[in-house]
């Protein structure tokens, strides 16, 4: 039957351009319909025919002149061929035989658009919204939301929206426009106390009850989002994205296995996506399943190799277990990609360090403190590295320039008091230590971790003791 259907589309269509042709020449023919012409035209304009899908435009004004349906039509194809004012000017005339057809103010708005002049269109647009109702309103509010977001206008979008919400609440597409909006424009309550209206009344509305949980999410009550995306997969068990947001929201709330098992719903659901593999690693690893999490990094980059940060998040996996040789592998991908990123050369540089790779280590860590001159972490890595490889003298000079760097923080007073220690300075080694424990006595820690031996010279026993009762 469809067959059947679209065979005598074809030969009708064909009889109607064959009369076309004969009126054009002058030969005798049918008489055609002015609902003929839009036929005509709509058929060299589906064709990218626009001068012919124009010429039958004009002939059909011609016999048809007090049609304003064809000169719409000639309108649209004036837009597209960007003669904006011509098409305006048509437009007015079509507006004396009809002014009640909405084209002629979607028509009239792209062209105001296309030659910069939005604030004629806005106004244009929102004089017709007093003038229509129903389906025609909606339609010139989606309109007026795509003008004032050209215009920048974001929240006035966001108000369109709103209003079309609030006239048919079921309306899937402001449904879908409106959830990015909220976020751009931060109008979270407005977004809530919408959507509770709307599931007031259609309580089965899925995409309300996500955007309502996106609208939480916004303002950071994960639980409250939470609970509203559940209602959502409740609705459509297929909902994917829902699943996907509660994801994210139970990563906020550090609920690592609930994430996990939302997020690998997501996965069931929809393609393999590297960012929900990443999110997945990203549980196991806070969870201390560093196995599981390189299984789910090793994915993401599979699906996205030239992502340097999933090689160096699986070399940290490898490093919480102390499996160097296995983190350098994944910190050389990663380092193939991006070479000079601090965190790539710190983590490499610890690598190396544990290896006992001392100037590898330093050049290494060296990188870090010429790209981040006032990073602290950098200056520390630094400076135990060349403190365990013996280098004393260089230790204390990087203590000063660290020192310098950093405005003087009080690690580095404690780092130059290990390395004069070691140098046998034991009078200027007391005065940093002394300086140190006056600054932060809490980071003496990281000080006897340098050199746990250090316990056993009785003047550092006395000195800290003697600070503890001062400070008591």
């Amino acid at each position: 039957m469809r067959d059947n259907s679209y065979q005598e589309d074809r030969e009708e269509m064909r009889e109607l351009l064959q009369q076309y042709e004969n009126l054009k020449v002058g030969r005798n023919h049918s008489f055609l319909e002015e609902d003929a012409f839009e036929r005509i035209i709509d058929y060299f304009d589906e064709k990218d025919e626009l001068s012919k899908a124009m010429e039958a435009a004009d002939i059909g004004i011609e016999q048809f002149p007090f049609s304003s349906v064809l000169m719409i039509k000639k309108a649209d194809l004036l837009l597209a061929a960007r003669k904006y004012n011509d098409a305006l000017d048509i437009l007015e005339k079509a507006e004396l035989f009809d002014s009640n057809d909405i084209n002629l103010f979607i028509l009239k708005t792209d062209a105001y658009l296309a030659l910069d002049q939005q604030l004629k269109a806005v106004q244009l647009l929102e004089e017709a919204l007093l003038q229509f109702d129903g389906e025609e309103r909606i339609e010139l509010l989606f309109e007026l939301a795509d003008v004032y977001d050209d215009y920048e206008e974001f929240d006035k979008v966001f108000d369109c929206l709103k209003l079309i919400l609030e006239e048919e609440p079921n309306n899937e597409e402001a449904l879908y426009k409106i959830c990015f909006w909220t976020d751009f424009t931060g109008r979270n309550e407005e977004s809530i106390q919408l959507h509770h209206n709307i599931i007031d009344e259609f309580p089965y509305n899925e995409l309300a009850w996500f955007n309502l949980g996106a609208a939480y999410q916004g303002l950071k009550l994960y639980e409250k989002a939470i609970d509203a995306y559940l209602y959502a997969v409740t609705i459509d068990e297929k909902f994917d994205y829902a699943y996907r947001n509660m994801g994210d929201a139970y990563l906020r709330m550090r609920k690592f296995k609930e994430a996990i098992e939302v997020l690998e719903k997501v996965l069931e659901l929809s393609r393999p996506e590297d960012v929900i593999y990443e999110a997945i690693g990203h549980c196991y690893h806070k969870i201390g399943n560093f196995a599981q999490a390189r299984f789910n990094y090793r994915k993401a980059s599979h699906l996205n190799p030239e992502d340097s940060k999933l090689y160096y998040k699986m070399a940290l996996t490898y490093i919480n277990e102390e499996q160097w040789d296995s983190a350098i592998k994944q910190l050389e991908s990663a380092m193939r990609i991006h070479r000079t990123l601090p965190e790539y050369n710190l983590a490499m540089g610890e690598c190396r360090m544990q290896l006992n790779q001392f100037k590898e280590a330093i050049q290494y860590f060296g990188n870090v403190v010429r790209s981040r001159p006032k990073s602290v972490a950098g200056w520390e890595a630094l400076i135990r590295c060349l403190y365990k490889a013996g280098f004393y003298d260089e230790a204390r000079e990087q203590c000063i320039a660290a020192l310098k760097a950093t405005e003087g923080k009080t690690l580095f007073y404690f780092y130059m008091s290990a390395a004069l220690f070691a140098l046998k300075k034991h009078k200027e080694a007391m005065l940093q230590l002394e300086e140190a424990l006056s600054q932060s006595p809490r980071q003496l820690k990281k000080f006897i971790a340098l050199n746990p031996a250090i316990l056993q010279n009785t003047s550092v026993v006395e000195l800290v003791g003697r600070y503890k009762k001062t400070r008591k």
